[in-house]
């Protein structure tokens, strides 16, 4: 069990979370942590496999969400944490364990603040969406979450307020050919050279960018993978594309599939994997209390994170944690300490009644 000088102090409960081993599916004994010490206070406490959702229940005229996952991408040798200059060391102390530690430390100190809020520490975030708690919560007990007004996704933002997120798309853009010996290759079809238009069309195209909410989001269309022949004396009969878009939050996954099937007319196209962005949500209330608590504008959210389920039930959120997202996933990951401390501080304000 943490104890109370730990959950009191975001930096010590960070190491202390950190020093928690929970690689996505094992995240079993730091739930077990987490829920005893969210049971020691006066939250309503409900656990859904290793998703905990803790809940003031103060009849305060908004509610807003507080959220973090429980997991870490593997090991790599950077466990346990270690603590040099400023800087803490360790896998998940950015992405995002310090973010994690910052909601629970709120949640165990903070007994009325000025919305109601619901914490959610959730499983599985950093592996396949269909095991993601927060989507599963969403799927099943969406009445936990949607008497929200506003969500706070405490993913790393080096500790500035990012605003919504990009949508994307995976898909598969194919060319066909006919097998023949590589001696005799003029009596086949290479489809790995038909594939050279595909290429040309991404390296000749330039992508959008759109300012949102002050919030300037950068589209792109790239080459992820490339796949095709059977053996080093065939002419190959099949070339595979594979091609992620990343698309602003003004489209919708209908019209951003549109503009991937124009770029790539005239050839076959396969979608396999689509998720929705998420408007920034800045003239939400809530928000534009915490960008006043941060003092610093908001920016984009280049890449994809939960903020996006919350905006599918008609919650806007947004992206703000201590961490930097450039070290996520990384082996030398880290985080600076004052981030931490100034993070807590930033949620601190905006939940008090007096701020």
């Amino acid at each position: 069990m943490f104890t109370r000088d730990v959950l009191a102090d975001p930096v010590a409960l960070t190491r202390a979370l950190v020093d928690i081993e929970s690689v996505s599916g094992n995240e079993a004994e730091i739930a077990d942590r987490v829920e005893e010490a969210l049971a020691a206070t006066d939250l309503k406490v409900e656990r859904f496999g290793h998703t905990i959702v803790a809940r003031t229940e103060l009849d305060r005229p908004q509610r807003v969400v507080l959220a973090g996952h429980l997991d870490t991408v593997p090991l790599h040798d950077n466990f346990p944490s270690r603590t040099e200059d400023g800087l803490m060391w360790g896998c998940g102390t950015a992405d995002m364990k310090a973010g994690t530690a910052i909601a629970l430390h709120l949640a165990v100190t903070e007994a009325a603040p000025r919305h109601d809020v619901t914490y959610v520490f959730y499983e599985c975030e950093e592996v396949d969406s269909a095991r993601n708690g927060l989507r599963i919560l969403a799927d099943r007990n969406p009445h936990l979450l949607t008497d929200a007004s506003f969500a706070v996704l405490l993913e790393p933002t080096h500790g500035l307020i990012e605003g919504g997120c990009q949508g994307t798309q995976r898909v598969l853009v194919r060319t066909s050919g006919k097998r023949a010996h590589s001696a005799r290759s003029w009596l086949g079809e290479n489809a790995i050279h038909k594939a050279a238009p595909i290429l040309e069309r991404l390296r000749r195209y330039r992508e959008r960018i759109v300012t949102i909410d002050g919030c300037e989001f950068h589209e792109g269309l790239n080459a992820v993978r490339i796949t095709g022949g059977v053996a080093g004396n065939v002419i190959p009969d099949e070339c595979v594309v594979e091609v992620n878009f990343r698309f602003a939050p003004d489209r919708d996954e209908a019209a951003a599939a549109d503009h991937v099937r124009e770029v790539f007319e005239g050839f076959e196209v396969e979608f396999v994997d689509s998720a929705p962005g998420a408007l920034p949500g800045l003239d939400a209330p809530a928000a534009r209390e915490l960008l006043a608590a941060t003092g610093r504008p908001p920016r984009a959210k280049l890449g994809w994170t939960d903020v996006a389920r919350f905006a599918v039930l008609g919650i806007p959120g947004l992206n703000y944690g201590p961490g930097d997202p450039n070290l996520a996933h990384k082996q030398d990951e880290h985080v600076e300490i004052d981030k931490i401390v100034e993070g807590a501080e930033v949620m601190r304000r905006w939940l008090r009644a007096d701020a």
